[in-house]
């Protein structure tokens, strides 16, 4: 059976579609801060969560992969870990410099819950082509 970290490391190195399916049927994958933004918080199941991982793998960072990992903490069941994305964004045409903070908690081999936190400030600049103006449109 898979451990945590056996989940995470799977999670850093797969493509979309192999690091979705890696979440349970009712796993979540949640990123909160996203709200700020406009876009959602929590997706949860192995196909919602792979369609956002086909979004940040081909549309927005077209060819990334997640630099510079480092595990924080460790248990069986749960893990602490910091990894990061520098790459040219797909969509603003900007270089990002991207950090996240990813606590992902497995039951029975699969994630149960993976809980990212990230720059909003600089997923904005990727997404948005008018980076943080955009946002600011939106709420108005």
């Amino acid at each position: 059976m898979r451990t945590a970290k056996d989940l995470m490391l799977a999670y850093i190195d797969g493509t979309a579609e192999q690091s979705g399916a890696l979440f349970a049927d009712a796993g979540t994958l949640e990123l909160p801060y996203l709200a700020s933004i406009g876009l959602p918080p929590v997706l949860k199941g192995p196909g919602e969560i792979s369609k956002f991982l086909g979004f940040l793998h081909q549309t927005l960072y077209p060819g990334f992969s997640f630099d510079d990992f480092k595990m924080h903490l460790e248990a069986h069941d749960q893990v602490f870990a910091e990894y990061h994305i520098n790459h040219r964004s797909g969509i603003s045409g900007k270089d990002v410099q991207q950090q996240f903070f990813g606590h992902l908690e497995a039951k029975d081999g699969k994630i149960a819950r993976l809980r990212e936190a990230i720059d909003v400030v600089v997923a904005a600049e990727a997404i948005y082509p008018n980076g943080l103006a955009d946002v600011i449109a939106m709420r108005s």
